[in-house]
């Protein structure tokens, strides 16, 4: 019981740093510290100890808790493969490792080598999906040391339900790469107002920073549909399925929330509460595809079910 506590204490460990990672990975883009540190790296400026300048603490910072939390990951996956012999759980820790590893490559480059736009609003997608697979290690961690297997409880589900549940997890991911390369291109101001987009449902001038911004608010606005829909039907169809009824419950309150703080955002630009309001734009979407991620796993587990 011990071992089983102690991966656990280390696989939530990883999990909460790597949700620390990417909201600071947000913070050095909002306030422009991502060359904080020079073409430097793993040094910033050639010194192991920074500059006191407020880009250089934060680009060494989220460097120095990345590498902490790197380690981390690189423990939980050693434990989760030598004491937890469930195979799910094993891809998940394995994967979170690989995706921490290919971010602080990405990160690594960008420093040396700077990319476009379009390739540094993938790293934070990188980010998420290690995230998002340290939180699917915990939950297979627990269930396992719980005595849960997979597919006890599991009853079957339509096949039209599971591809919808995986098409709107895969659809929210490319809301999220478009709202961090509407980031990284500082586009955000391109709509003002909200929910419209400068007064207007279609703005006239369609174009640069007002054609980021009004695409990543439409996708944001359709997947708010999508998601509402989804949480409709499964109320009505899987009212006896709790997993699946609560993580179409909850990814509805998030979806909602996310909506909700976009247009905060916008009652907070140009203002010095800017950069927080991000940061709660990033935590929401975090997990909410997280838990969209982790509805996806439900009905695969429930279709394998249904095949036996």
């Amino acid at each position: 019981m011990r071992k089983g506590n102690a991966v656990q204490a280390l696989v939530v460990a990883a999990c909460i740093g790597m949700f620390l990672v990417l909201l600071m990975g947000a913070t050095v883009t909002q306030t422009d510290s991502g060359r904080g540190c020079g073409d430097d790296w793993p040094l910033c400026n050639g010194r192991f100890v920074p500059d006191y300048t407020i880009t250089s603490i934060i680009e060494y910072s989220h460097r120095l808790v990345s590498g902490i939390v790197g380690l981390l990951i690189l423990a939980a996956a050693i434990a989760v493969y030598l004491r937890v012999p469930r195979r799910a759980a094993r891809w998940y820790a394995g994967l979170a490792l690989f995706f921490t590893i290919l971010q602080a490559g990405l990160g690594a480059a960008q420093v040396m080598n700077p990319q476009s736009d379009a390739i540094l609003a993938l790293h934070f997608g990188i980010s998420l999906l290690a995230f998002t697979l340290t939180l699917l290690t915990v939950t297979s961690v627990r269930a396992y040391f719980r005595g849960e297997r997979p597919d006890a409880w599991a009853k079957p589900v339509t096949g039209g339900f599971r591809w919808s549940v995986w098409l709107i997890t895969l659809y929210s991911y490319l809301v999220v790469y478009t709202g961090a390369y509407t980031s990284h291109t500082d586009s955000g101001g391109g709509c003002a107002g909200f929910p419209l987009c400068n007064g207007q449902f279609v703005p006239d001038a369609l174009e640069g920073a007002t054609a980021v911004a009004f695409t990543h608010r439409s996708a944001a606005y359709l997947l708010f549909a999508l998601v509402l829909a989804l949480a409709l039907y499964a109320w009505r169809a899987y009212e006896s399925r709790r997993d699946i009824a609560n993580g179409a419950m909850w990814s509805l309150v998030l979806v909602v929330l996310q909506v909700l703080s976009g247009g905060l955002l916008m009652a907070l630009s140009g203002t010095d509460s800017y950069v927080l309001g991000t940061l709660l734009h990033t935590m929401i979407i975090s997990v909410l595809f997280a838990v969209l991620s982790y509805l996806s796993i439900t009905v695969w587990q429930a279709n394998r079910a249904t095949r036996r």
